[in-house]
C-alpha cells in the first residue's frame, strides 16, 4: 500500500489565503535532490517559514500554534508552476491529507492524488466561507467525505460537492498508487493475456 486509505477526514484546517502559490514556493528547487518521498515536509514552504539563519518566521501560518490539522486551505490557483512531484510529497510528508482551493494546477492535482493527498476544488464563494469560519474560530473542523464527494463546515453545516476522477477516487479509497492498482489486478491481466490471441 502506497499510503493510508482515505475515506472521511474530520480535521481542523490551516488557512493560507494566498493566490498563485507555485511549486517552487511549496518546495524550493534546492531541496529536490532526494528521490524518496521522505523528509520533504521539513522544507515545505521553506522560504516562507524560515529566515536565512534558520529561525522560524513568526508571522507565517505554519509557525502559528493556533492553527493545526490535516487540511490545508489555499487560495486560488494552488500548485501552479513546474511539474515537480516533490511539491505533493512535501505536502504529504508534512502531515496534510487534503488541500482545498478554488482552483488547482492540473499536474499538481494529479501528483497529489498519486501520493494520497486529496485535492478538493470548491467554488470561490465556499472557499471564502471556509476562510471566514477559520478566522472566527481556528478550531473549526471540516469534514471531507470522499465516498460522498462532499466537504462540510461542521460548525455551520454548510456543504459543497466536489469532483474527482472515478479511477483516482477508487485508488484513494484503497490507498493505492498506480503501481498498487496494477498489482491488485495482476491476476486479471495475466488471464486476459493468456486468453488473448497474438
Amino acid at each position: 500500500m502506497a499510503y493510508d486509505k482515505f475515506s472521511i477526514l474530520k480535521s481542523s484546517a490551516v488557512p493560507m489565503p494566498i493566490e498563485n502559490v507555485d511549486t517552487d514556493q511549496i518546495i524550493p528547487a534546492r531541496f529536490l535532490k532526494a528521490t524518496e518521498r521522505k523528509g520533504f515536509g521539513d522544507n515545505l514552504f521553506r522560504d516562507w517559514r524560515y529566515n536565512s539563519d534558520g529561525t522560524p518566521k513568526e508571522h507565517f501560518v505554519l509557525n502559528n500554534p493556533i492553527y493545526s490539522g490535516k487540511i490545508l486551505v489555499g487560495g486560488k490557483n494552488f500548485g501552479s508552476g513546474s511539474s515537480r512531484e516533490h511539491a505533493a510529497w512535501a505536502v504529504y510528508d508534512y502531515g496534510f491529507r487534503c488541500v482545498v482551493s478554488s482552483f488547482f494546477a492540473d499536474i499538481f492535482r494529479n501528483n497529489c492524488l498519486n501520493v494520497g493527498v486529496l485535492p478538493v476544488q470548491v467554488t470561490p464563494e465556499f472557499l471564502d466561507q471556509i476562510f471566514k469560519a477559520i478566522e472566527a474560530d481556528p478550531n473549526t473542523e471540516l469534514e471531507v467525505n470522499l465516498p460522498e464527494q462532499t466537504i462540510t463546515i461542521l460548525a455551520t453545516g454548510e456543504k459543497e460537492s466536489f469532483d474527482i476522477n472515478d479511477y483516482k477516487k477508487g485508488n484513494m479509497l484503497n490507498g493505492f498508487d498506480d503501481i498498487d492498482y496494477l498489482l491488485n489486478i495482476k491476476e486479471g491481466i495475466q488471464t486476459f493475456a493468456e486468453n488473448t490471441p497474438l
